[in-house]
């Protein structure tokens, strides 16, 4: 929370209703009437257990002016959609803060510090609750090993008080969350977790001291303070496990923020050089990047020749080769030399804080499994009280002494957490997992679509394959023989032609002539140099001579053709220059586990009949459908759909988003179009498909791990009630078995990260 000061509260609230303090957290959209609202990320702090989300949505809700809330108990954080024109930021804030919790933008430093504040709070309470949970073991072992007449009554009731001492602070101080979650709970009128555990807690406590202090009394002369002590420890623990693999999470994504360093050299016109921050950054900007800074925004190197560390962004551990012309992005390390970078992205649209804000979304989030557990809950929780009250009831009748014992063993050992950590806890660790390898989900019900997949639909251009084509061959014309010789000849002469075009086809070219020995007896004072938008590039030789190198219809080249690129000389046909598109790395054995895992690949292209036929039976594919438009690829999918398929879709241009937007989970590629990554459920950062194999490997396991962790809650309840209500299980049993569960099922989700 917020520290104490002499001004009011709602003046230290109104400061966050400058536009800097919510601007990297706050995104702007425009919703289906036109209307602009604002989507903030908020970070939380106070909560306890899931059901603390459901307590913090009904208080957004309530603001006026928030048009919806959502918060996720795994990551801690909230998302609000509300109306500038209603509302403030401050009373969002407010709001969260009336329901007894703490919330702070989504930015990095009082994340971070509310993070240390809850961990050290959750680590004390647990210490403290350990440390007297021993000592009141050892006060109440002579009672447990004494036989009969071996321990005096007035011993009995010294040892008796020193744990009513000792379970003071235990009660006061570790069980506060408990108390203070339930009262709210209570609050709101519905039902939390912990609302049986403080029940639990509470009746213990005052039953034991009842007994303590009145031994013939109506509470019996039997003491549990050891197993109220202990229940706490158990449960204290269980959740400062939950709380480590949340922050844990949290910390990955404040480590990628990190990589970005604090101030950029920027490069005036005179050549001289200035220290600024990387908000004042703007595209177009001349920079210098000393060698071990990370870029400090996307673009592109002017100048120099490095290497990049990319793991962080990519999954890619291999630093990547990067020369002069090579695009370079913000948070990747510079490892070869000093190099300088001209600014084409700063802020929140460069991919690093993409990335992060990717990830952030898809941990704000409430899984359709855990919204399915939390509708459960509150059921299960009326139900346990329902079985307490008509335990104490029932054992009344049989055994006096027994009944409050009994009720207490109901509430605690039926304590729900198992159940509503099974699939949030899972997910978030899956997520983490694949943001390692290179895979970002916006969504986290995506992993449970992408377990259940039959059918991939994949694009071609910039998804099988690299958004760029390689020179072939050349194939030389009668003419070219006699005048140039050989075809390496005439790759030189159109490599230096090419050299003054941009044209992706041009750039290949003279790729394909840098990997090659240079050609001597290429011209190389070209004049009157043109470039004819669309057509290719002309110019003229020492002899006056006009060479031109572009399409075949422009070039002079007869009908009939199919190449993509002529090379001749005063109309002349000399040469034609074939291309192929590159794949991806691992494509092939990407498509071909795929198939192999019994999933159905499909090919949709706009490309001719011929290349996409040729492509597909490179890689093994069946099913394709060439000169695809978007409409015929949305068709596709619907129709897939139809049949009862669960379909994956995986492009990268502009031309995907719709078929994106309906396939059942959707991919794109990281250097995809924004509009097409913004549609997509996740985003293939790393750019290699054998990452979408190992995605599904992740989802289909982190499935079964969700069920086993359903399971594992359900049977351990279907077991504990019945012995619970047969007075089998004292209430330190009840209390172990409890914790033990939610430590079991917490273990099991951070087995979905590997």
């Amino acid at each position: 929370m917020y520290p104490a000061t002499a001004v009011p509260i709602e003046a230290a609230l109104a400061v966050l209703d400058d536009p800097a303090e919510f601007n990297g957290c706050t995104r702007w959209v425009v919703d289906g009437a036109g209307q602009r609202v604002a989507e903030t990320v908020l970070q939380l702090s106070g909560m306890h257990c899931a059901a603390c989300s459901g307590l913090i949505e009904q208080a957004l809700r309530r603001v006026d002016g928030v048009r919806s809330a959502g918060v996720s108990a795994a990551s801690e954080r909230a998302t609000v959609c509300w109306d500038p024109a209603r509302t403030r930021p401050s009373a969002i804030i407010h709001a969260v803060q009336a329901a007894g919790y703490g919330a702070v933008p989504d930015a990095a430093a009082p994340a971070r510090a509310l993070r240390r504040q809850a961990h050290r709070q959750a680590l004390w309470r647990l210490f403290v609750a350990t440390f007297c949970a021993m000592q009141v073991m050892m006060l109440a072992t002579p009672s447990y090993v004494a036989g009969p007449g071996e321990l005096e009554p007035e011993m009995r009731q010294l040892l008796n008080w020193g744990s009513w001492i000792l379970s003071l602070p235990v009660l006061a101080f570790s069980a506060g969350p408990f108390f203070s979650g339930a009262w709210q709970a209570l609050r709101a009128r519905r039902i939390g977790m912990d609302v049986p555990v403080a029940l639990g807690v509470a009746i213990t406590f005052i039953a034991s001291t009842g007994a303590t202090f009145s031994p013939d009394g109506i509470f019996g002369h039997e003491v549990y303070f050891d197993s109220l002590t202990m229940f706490v420890s158990f449960l204290l623990g269980s959740r400062y496990l939950e709380l480590t693999a949340r922050h844990r999470a949290a910390d990955a994504l404040e480590a990628s923020l990190a990589r970005l360093p604090e101030t950029a050299w920027r490069v005036l016109p005179d050549g001289s050089t200035e220290a600024v921050s990387l908000h004042r950054l703007r595209p177009g900007d001349l920079l210098r990047v000393p060698l071990g800074q990370a870029f400090p925004a996307d673009g592109v190197l002017e100048a120099g020749h490095t290497r990049a560390d990319e793991a962080l962004l990519t999954g890619e551990s291999a630093p990547v080769d990067k020369p002069p012309g090579a695009a370079v992005v913000a948070g990747s390390v510079n490892l070869g030399a000093p190099v300088a970078m001209r600014v084409q992205r700063v802020g929140g649209d460069t991919r690093l804080e993409a990335i992060v804000s990717m990830m952030r979304s898809a941990m704000a989030q409430r899984p359709a499994a855990a919204a399915l557990a939390d509708r459960w809950a509150a059921p299960f929780l009326w139900t346990v009280l329902m079985l307490a009250a008509g335990a104490a009831a029932a054992w009344s009748v049989i055994d006096p002494s027994r009944a409050v014992w009994v009720a207490v063993s109901v509430l605690i050992v039926t304590c729900p957490c198992a159940l509503s950590l099974a699939a949030p806890a899972t997910l978030v660790a899956a997520a983490r997992g694949l943001a390692r390898r290179g895979v970002l989900l916006q969504h986290l019900d995506a992993l449970e679509r992408l377990a259940r997949v039959q059918q991939v639909f994949f694009d071609k251009t910039g998804t099988l394959t690299e958004d760029r084509l390689q020179l072939a061959g050349v194939r030389l014309t009668d003419a070219g023989r006699t005048q140039l010789g050989d075809a390496a000849a005439a790759r030189a002469v159109a490599a230096t032609l090419a050299a003054w075009s941009s044209h992706p086809l041009s750039r290949a070219v003279v790729e394909a002539q840098a990997a090659a020995p240079a050609d001597p007896e290429a011209p190389a004072g070209w004049t009157n140099v043109q470039e004819v938008a669309g057509q290719g590039v002309q110019a003229s030789d020492a002899q006056g001579r006009t060479w031109r190198l572009g399409g075949p219809a422009w070039a002079g080249g007869a009908g009939g053709d199919d190449a993509q690129v002529q090379l001749s000389c005063d109309g002349e046909v000399l040469a034609a220059l074939d291309f192929e598109e590159t794949l991806r790395p691992g494509t092939e054995a990407a498509l071909r586990d795929l198939q192999q895992a019994g999933v159905q690949v499909t090919l949709l292209t706009g490309d001719a009949p011929a290349r996409a036929a040729a492509l597909a039976r490179r890689l093994g594919v069946q099913d394709v459908r060439a000169r695809a438009t978007p409409e015929d690829k949305l068709a596709a999918v619907a129709q897939a759909q139809h049949e009862g398929r669960c379909v994956a879709m995986v492009g990268d241009g502009i031309n995907d988003a719709p078929v994106l937007a309906r396939a059942d989970v959707s991919l794109a590629m990281g250097q995809g179009a924004l509009v097409s990554r913004s549609q997509a459920d996740a985003v293939i950062t790393s750019n290699r498909l054998g990452d979408l194999v190992r995605a599904r490997a992740t989802a289909l396991h982190a499935v079964r791990i969700v069920r086993q962790n359903f399971v594992w809650a359900g049977s351990y309840n279907a077991v504990s009630i019945p012995l619970a209500l047969a007075g089998y299980l004292p209430p330190w049993a009840a209390g172990l078995g409890m914790a033990l569960s939610s430590l079991v099922v917490i273990t099991n989700a951070l087995r979905a990260a590997r």
